[in-house]
């Protein structure tokens, strides 16, 4: 729990430092009146109980993939429910085109966090003194540097260094809060809804566009979701419940009283409530707190990408495991690297938390709409509830979100379009190597060899065997693969025993053992071999084929006896009509630059041969 409060909640924990401040200060700021104020905060409240703990802590993370969760997690359990038709094809093609574009958004998201959490933070110091105030940008810059370089320790690491500095960052949110509501405790009625509804019909068009601020205060809605693999659904729920929302709240709460008896200015709100001899220790916390919100984000990222790379929506990237009693807490090197290299761009662009803000939210409304989509499919196909339901789910959940998405496409003006760019862009990419390896994959299927024409030619010619085993790793389940013709066509030569292996990843996130490999004899000292992975290991194969029996399959795993046999492919690209030149391009640079097979297969480098073959696209 400890571990899950300094990952998970980092995010939607440090909002109140912006959130509640932006919608007197920001774009579309309103007047400081008691309607406006009780209105606000009775939006916020029911915000929060509606989509954080109704639809994703209540609904959402009973919609876990064996554990995991996320978008993608969430798409592979809805595309699976669909069915397998020539009309089913068609609608899990539109399902995984919509998964992948949420979780596109999703990356756009984990660029921007960091950099107004942290900013944020910082300029408390503004609110003390003038003389740092030109120290904030390169400060900001320092602190997430220093994050980002931690991130080899893995989440693991991270979430207990940093699970106790977000416990006493709550601790005192929360007491700020309540020494505020004390001092004015009518602020108490903005939990009646009718407040909410009032400040509607006052500011009409004005208070719909001031929804895409209250939104911040549920920014890290989705990110919880998606960290659910990292510690699972129990821990996050009970320190949801037990301390953050009940914290979030008196906070709110709290800022809402200052404002009601005009106590307070709207430009600094979060640090008036806290007493001028608190003020540096609550800007040191809150700096703290702010760098675990960007760790929020950042993990959850990772996760997005190891999902990714295994269900083949992504290039083989570096994935390393940085916990032995956790698969899903992982660090991806280049992703990482991106993140901070976009992140510190965004800093020095923008240099102020408020101009951030007014660029934040359009990329996570939109994948929070995009999973509301998602998980009504999932009630109807997967868990057969009856369409009344379904529709009443619908009622409640998607006006919420197109209500927050419409109010957000207005940021697009004030620098959301970037957030948008860099999110289209990665989903411009995922889809192109999609694209490119499926036309790959048909090639194959059409110039290869039949598997009887082939063992027919090794009876006539009698090729030489040599001795040992060879394994040729091949895309195509039923075919050959291309080293192993190309190899037998050039050297005329087999080993002794030969498999064809073909490795497949299904979408749930762990393979029981006894559904790990399939094997079949195909003569001549050829056998095909299937392993299956989930989503969410690592496609060890030496170790998969180390529990290979001589007595049960005819063939016995001797390391220092195995030859590993895979084709370094190089692409002729051609004008054709199957996929855009340019995107023909864009896949060659995609497949130039994943990780090595090898490695990412877990190949001991002293038995790897690699065969060059040209292939046209």
């Amino acid at each position: 729990m400890i571990g899950a409060l300094g990952i998970v909640f980092g995010d939607i924990g440090t909002s109140p430092l912006y959130a509640l401040r932006e919608c007197f200060v920001g774009a579309h700021a309103l007047s400081v009146t008691p309607g406006n104020v009780l209105g606000i905060v009775s939006i916020v409240f029911w915000s929060l109980v509606l989509v954080v703990c109704f639809k994703y802590v209540t609904l959402l993370m009973r919609a876990d993939n064996h554990g995991e969760g996320g978008i993608l997690a969430l798409m592979a359990l809805v595309t699976r429910a669909v069915g397998h038709g020539a009309k089913d094809g068609a609608r899990i093609r539109q399902l995984t085109v919509l998964g992948i574009l949420g979780a596109a958004l999703l990356y756009g998201d984990g660029i921007i966090t960091p950099a107004i959490s942290v900013l944020s933070a910082v300029e408390g110091l503004n609110v003390a003194t003038t003389a740092c105030q030109d120290y904030v940008i390169p400060l900001s810059a320092g602190i997430l540097t220093a994050l980002f370089l931690l991130q080899r320790r893995g989440t693991a690491g991270v979430g207990s260094l940093f699970g106790p500095v977000l416990i006493l960052w709550f601790v005192v949110i929360g007491g700020l809060g309540l020494a505020a509501i004390v001092r004015s405790p009518d602020i108490l009625q903005a939990l009646l809804p009718v407040h909410a509804v009032r400040f509607f019909l006052t500011n009409h068009w004005h208070g719909f566009l001031v929804l895409g601020t209250v939104f911040l205060t549920m920014t890290g809605a989705e990110v919880l979701y998606a960290d659910m693999g990292h510690f699972g659904r129990v821990p996050i729920r009970r320190a949801w419940y037990g301390l953050v929302l009940p914290a979030l709240l008196l906070n709110y709460f709290g800022q809402g009283a200052l404002l009601l008896r005009g106590g307070g200015l709207p430009t600094h709100l979060f640090y008036e409530l806290a007493p001028s001899w608190f003020l540096y220790p609550l800007i040191l916390l809150a700096t703290a707190a702010t760098v675990i919100a960007s760790q929020a984000v950042i993990s959850g990222t990772f996760s997005l990408a190891r999902q990714a790379v295994q269900l083949g929506l992504w290039p083989r990237l570096k994935i390393v495991h940085t916990s032995s009693s956790t698969i899903g807490q992982v660090y991806v090197p280049l992703l990482n690297l991106a993140l901070f290299l976009g992140t510190i761009g965004l800093i020095f662009t923008f240099r102020e938390s408020g101009r951030l803000a007014g660029a934040y939210g359009i990329a996570v409304s939109a994948t929070m709409l995009i999973t509301s989509v998602l998980f009504l499919i999932l009630c109807q196909t997967r868990w057969k509830l009856h369409r009344a339901w379904v529709i009443l789910l619908g009622c409640l959940l998607l006006p919420m979100d197109l209500a927050f998405f419409c109010s957000n496409a207005v940021k697009i003006q004030h620098g959301g379009w970037i957030v948008l760019v860099i999110s289209l862009t990665v989903w411009l990419l995922m889809q192109t190597w999609i694209s490119g390896g499926k036309i790959l994959r048909q090639k194959a299927e059409m110039q290869g060899l039949p598997l009887e024409f082939f063992l027919q030619d090794i009876r006539l010619s009698k090729p030489y065997r040599a001795p040992g085993t060879a394994v040729f790793l091949s895309r195509n389940p039923n075919g050959l693969p291309r080293a192993l013709l190309h190899n037998y066509k050039h050297n005329m030569v087999l080993h002794t025993t030969t498999i064809l292996l073909n490795i497949t990843t299904e979408e749930i996130p762990f393979i029981p053992e006894d559904r790990r490999f399939a094997f079949e004899t195909l003569g001549e000292g050829i056998c095909r071999m299937q392993i299956t992975f989930g989503f969410s290991e690592t496609p060890d194969i030496p170790n998969v084929l180390a529990r290979l029996t001589r007595d049960r399959h005819g063939v016995e795993y001797i390391p220092e006896r195995t030859t590993f046999f895979l084709g370094k492919e190089s692409l002729v690209l051609r004008h054709t009509t199957d996929l855009g030149y340019w995107r023909k391009r864009i896949f060659a640079f995609l497949s130039r630059n994943a990780r090595d097979a090898s490695a990412y297969f877990c190949l001991p480098a002293n038995r790897v041969v690699e065969l060059g073959l040209q292939i046209e696209l």
